[in-house]
C-alpha cells in the first residue's frame, strides 16, 4: 500500500513541477487583467460609473491571485515544456473568462453566475452574444468593460494564431508558421519584434477606428466602444438595436471597413510596415475572403431587389446587405436589421456564411478561409489522381509546401469541429429549444459569429432566455470554438498526463 502511493505520488509529482511556468505565466495575466479591470472607472473619472465597487472588488480579487501565484512559483524554474504549452494555452482562456465575469456579477446587474460568465465569455472570445438587454440605459462603466473585454480577447487571438497554434500543429496552423512561431532561445527576439509590432497595428487601427467613427456623428462614448469592438471583430455594441441605432449608410460602410481589417492577417500588416510591399494582395487568403465580400453581398442585393423591386431602395440596400454580410463573414456580429427576415434564400445564406470566418491570424472566428482553400487543394489532387494515378502531384499553398501532417491536422481539425457541432445541438435540444435555435446556436459559438438565427437568438433577440444549462453549455462552446477545439481535446485526453 506504501509502495502503491509512493508510486502514485511520484507519477504525479513531475507534471505538478512543470505546471510552475504554467501558473506563474496565468498569475501574471491575472495581473495585467486586475490592471484593465480598473479602466472603466478611471475613463469615466468616477462620476458615471455606479459600479465603481463592483470593479474594485473585481480588480483586488483578480490582483490578489495573480499576485499569490506569482509569489507561489517565481523562484522555480521556468522553462516552459513544449507540452504544457497547451494548458497554458487552455487553463489561461478558460480561467480568465471565468474572471472577466467578476464585474458583471458584483454589479447591480442583478444577473446569475451563469449569466455572469456567459457575457464574460462571449467578451474575451470576441464571439458578441449576449444575455443582457437594456443596453441604450445600461451604465456605462459596464458597457465599456464589455468593450474592453473583446478589446483584450481580439490582441490575444492575434497572437495565440501567430505564435502559438503554429508550434502547437493545431488544426493546420502549422502552414502558417514562421521563426516567431518556434519557441526557441534563437527565436525569442524575432518573437519580441513581431509581437510589438502586432500591438502597434492594432492599437493604431483601434484609435483609427474610434476617431472615424466620432468624427462621422457618434458620439465620443459609442465611437469608442465600437471603435475598440470593430477591430476586434467582437461585435458588442452600446445599443440592443447593435449598428442599427446609428441609421447612417456612410456609419455601416466604416464599420464594414474595420471589420475587413481586424479578419486579415494582422503579420501581414507589419511586414508591409517593414517595407514588404504587396505582400497583403498577395496572400491566396487574403485574396478568396476579399472575394466573397465582393460577391455575395452583391448577388444578395439583387435578389433582394428581385423579390421586392418596388419597395426596395438599390443603394441603401447593397450597403445593409454588405454590412450585415460582413459581418457575419467575419464573425463580428454586429446586425444593422434582421437579415433572417430578407427570405428563405438570406436565410440558408447567412448559416452557411456562419462556417467561413475570415483568415488566420487575424481577430475573426470560423472555420477559417485558408482551410477550404486546402480542402479545394486535396480535391483537386483526388480529381487527378483519378485520371492519372501513376503521377507525383506537390502541394503547394502561399508559395509553401503543404505537407501530409498538416492536410491530416486540417482534417482532424474539420471532423472535430462537426462532431462538437453534433453533441452540441443535441445538448440543446435535450433543453427543449427547438431546431433552428439549438443548430444555429451551437454553430454561432463554435465560429464565435455571434448573433444566430430564429426569433429566439437571431439578430433581433439574444440569449438571455435560454435555460441556465444551455448557457453553460454555449460558454463552453464559445471558449472552445476559439481555441480551435483539438487544443481542449488535448488536454482533456487521459493519454495527454499519462505520458
Amino acid at each position: 500500500m506504501y509502495s502503491d502511493a509512493v508510486s502514485l505520488f511520484s507519477r504525479l509529482e513531475l507534471p505538478l513541477r512543470n505546471l510552475n511556468p504554467v501558473i506563474f505565466i496565468v498569475s501574471v495575466m491575472f495581473v495585467l487583467l486586475s490592471i484593465f479591470m480598473t479602466l472603466p472607472v478611471l475613463l469615466l473619472s468616477g462620476s458615471e460609473a455606479p459600479n465603481a465597487m463592483a470593479f474594485a472588488e473585481s480588480a483586488a480579487i483578480v490582483f490578489g491571485l495573480g499576485l499569490l501565484g506569482i509569489v507561489t512559483t517565481y523562484r522555480q524554474a521556468r522553462d516552459l515544456k513544449p507540452r504544457f504549452m497547451f494548458v497554458l494555452t487552455v487553463s489561461s482562456w478558460f480561467i480568465i473568462a471565468v474572471l472577466s465575469s467578476l464585474p458583471f456579477y458584483l454589479s447591480d446587474l442583478d444577473i446569475t453566475i451563469a449569466d455572469a460568465i456567459f457575457e464574460g465569455t462571449s467578451g474575451i472570445t470576441t464571439t458578441g452574444a449576449t444575455v443582457l438587454t437594456g443596453l441604450d440605459t445600461m451604465d456605462q462603466d459596464l458597457l465599456l468593460w464589455r468593450s474592453i473585454l473583446q478589446w483584450i480577447g481580439g490582441i490575444g487571438i492575434i497572437g495565440m494564431f501567430v505564435a502559438v497554434l503554429p508550434f502547437l500543429r493545431v488544426g493546420g496552423m502549422r502552414l502558417f508558421a514562421t521563426e516567431s512561431s518556434e519557441w526557441t532561445d534563437k527565436a525569442l527576439p524575432r518573437m519580441k519584434t513581431l509581437s510589438r509590432g502586432l500591438l502597434f497595428v492594432y492599437v493604431a487601427f483601434s484609435l483609427i477606428a474610434v476617431t472615424t467613427y466620432w468624427l462621422s456623428g457618434m458620439t465620443l462614448f459609442d465611437a469608442f466602444n465600437h471603435g475598440l469592438t470593430s477591430i476586434a471583430t467582437g461585435g458588442f455594441s452600446t445599443s440592443d438595436a447593435s449598428m442599427g441605432k446609428f441609421d447612417s449608410d456612410l456609419i455601416l460602410l466604416q464599420a464594414t471597413l474595420f471589420m475587413i481589417i481586424g479578419s486579415i492577417p494582422f503579420f501581414l500588416f507589419v511586414r508591409e510596415m517593414h517595407g514588404q510591399h504587396g505582400v497583403l494582395f498577395r496572400d491566396q487568403q487574403v485574396r478568396l475572403f476579399l472575394s466573397i465580400l465582393l460577391i455575395v453581398p452583391a448577388l444578395l442585393t439583387l435578389y433582394r431587389w428581385y423579390v421586392s423591386p418596388t419597395d426596395f431602395d438599390l443603394a441603401h440596400g447593397y450597403v445593409a446587405t454588405l454590412f450585415n454580410v460582413t459581418s457575419v463573414v467575419t464573425t463580428t456580429g454586429y446586425a444593422s436589421e434582421d437579415y433572417s427576415a430578407w427570405g428563405p434564400l438570406a436565410f440558408v445564406l447567412f448559416f452557411f456564411l456562419m462556417f467561413v470566418g475570415g483568415c488566420s491570424g487575424s481577430t475573426s472566428g470560423g472555420m477559417k478561409i485558408f482551410r477550404f482553400q486546402l480542402s479545394l487543394i486535396v480535391l483537386r489532387e483526388q480529381l487527378m489522381r483519378l485520371l492519372h494515378p501513376r503521377a507525383v502531384f506537390t502541394r503547394n499553398y502561399n508559395g509553401r509546401a503543404v505537407s501530409d501532417e498538416i492536410i491530416a491536422s486540417m482534417i482532424a481539425y474539420t471532423f472535430i469541429f462537426l462532431l462538437c457541432l453534433l453533441i452540441i445541438t443535441i445538448i440543446l435540444a435535450a433543453l427543449q429549444l427547438d431546431f433552428i435555435t439549438s443548430l444555429s446556436g451551437a454553430l454561432t459559438v463554435l465560429t464565435n459569429v455571434g448573433p444566430a438565427l430564429g426569433d429566439t437568438i437571431g439578430p433581433a433577440g439574444n440569449f438571455s432566455s435560454l435555460p441556465e444549462a444551455a448557457k453553460w453549455v454555449l460558454s463552453v462552446g464559445m471558449l472552445m470554438g476559439r481555441l480551435e477545439i483539438l487544443s481542449v481535446v488535448i488536454v482533456l485526453s487521459p493519454a495527454f498526463w499519462r505520458s
